[in-house]
């Protein structure tokens, strides 16, 4: 099977320790992006995975495409030009001190790209799975239109094309919401994921039963720690009834206690699972009591569903619960990129969390 994903990939420069800026010394560098940690993650477990992006012609980005074809993630149709490998700065926080994350990604190779730099056709050729995320269109005008034209010639293909919706509200700069571009291109996904607070962010959806937050927007932090899977079935619902190409919605359900306690689950939703009707699935709730790394959490969730989906066939259960336990996993891993294998998530999946020494 082969998939293609499409986006940014960036030099991530973490300090160690739980330090905070002020006190590093030293950042740890490593590379990490939505799209690129899905190719990882499907590339680890066996599958056929190609990553495009747009890297200048400089050392750093010959970096970053020797780590991808370390971890056996296709680079060939990655084109090149531009200036600059976009960064992002991370302190880890712990306890009650929330993470942070600043970007320095203006002006990127990939911000400046424009349609017809990417010979689609020829991308796509062969692929199974197309899969693209939120961050892209929120980076440029540039950047959403050549994502929408390989959203489109995916549809053209017939291949299944996902996408996260993603939302971060500190990309949206470039005179656009949000709202504006991304509904043209969920609309022509056959799988739409997002967290819990996405759909409302980004389409106005919010789960029933919840107040709204201060700002008159549905705030996550009212569930603390406990997220009642069932109602979530309403945002399914909802999503699917705005975007009718979709057969399924997936919904991740993160409840944070501390930065470093997070409870996590997810909630599947397909409308035609040949049973006479929608049907909502709902993964195990896994309890995480000391993350180590929770970037790339949503990533190695998709990673995990894709394979899932094109591997356990017509099993929808099984494809949830692999998903969710491969991310469970990624938050006891270091960087970006989920590096697990399949026989490792299929173990704690059939109830093994004990973490005992494997001799």
């Amino acid at each position: 099977m082969r998939i293609v994903t499409f986006g940014e990939v960036m030099l991530r420069l973490a300090t160690p320790d739980y330090q905070r800026f002020v006190q590093a010394t030293s950042l740890e560098a490593t590379f990490g992006g939505g799209e690129a940690n899905v190719a990882v993650s499907l590339a680890n477990f066996g599958m056929d995975a190609d990553f495009v992006t747009r890297l200048p012609n400089n050392d750093i980005a010959e970096w970053c495409l020797t780590e991808l074809r370390r971890r056996r993630v296709g680079v060939d149709y990655v084109v090149r030009g531009g200036e600059r490998v976009g960064i992002y700065f991370l302190e880890t926080g712990a306890v009650a001190r929330p993470s942070k994350v600043v970007y320095d990604r203006a002006h990127s190779s990939i911000a400046d790209i424009r349609p017809g730099m990417i010979d689609w056709r020829e991308v796509l050729k062969g692929a199974q799975w197309f899969h693209w995320t939120g961050i892209t269109p929120a980076l440029s005008q540039g950047a959403a239109d050549a994502c929408l034209e390989a959203v489109k010639v995916a549809n053209e293909l017939g291949i299944n094309v996902s996408c996260d919706l993603n939302y971060r509200k500190n990309l949206w700069k470039y005179g656009k919401t949000a709202a504006e571009v991304m509904p043209e291109l969920v609309d022509r996904c056959d799988v739409i994921l997002g967290n819990e607070e996405d759909a409302e962010k980004v389409f106005g959806i919010a789960p029933e039963g919840f107040s709204a937050g201060t700002d008159g927007r549905f705030d996550a932090a009212q569930m603390g720690g406990e997220v009642d899977s069932a109602r979530f079935e309403s945002v399914c619902r909802r999503l699917s009834e705005r975007f009718p190409h979709a057969g399924k919605i997936v919904i991740t359900l993160r409840g944070s206690i501390n930065a470093n306690h997070n409870t996590w689950g997810a909630v599947l939703w397909d409308k035609d699972p040949g049973m006479g009707g929608a049907k909502l699935y709902m993964s195990k709730r896994y309890d995480i009591t000391h993350i180590v790394d929770r970037v790339g959490g949503g990533d190695s969730f998709m990673g995990g569903l894709i394979y899932g989906l094109l591997t356990f066939t017509g099993d929808n259960q099984r494809a949830l619960d692999f998903a969710t336990a491969a991310s469970a996993l990624k938050h006891t891993i270091s960087g970006d990129f989920n590096l697990v294998s399949v026989s490792e998530v299929e173990i704690l999946m059939g109830g093994d969390a004990s973490g005992r020494v494997q001799r």
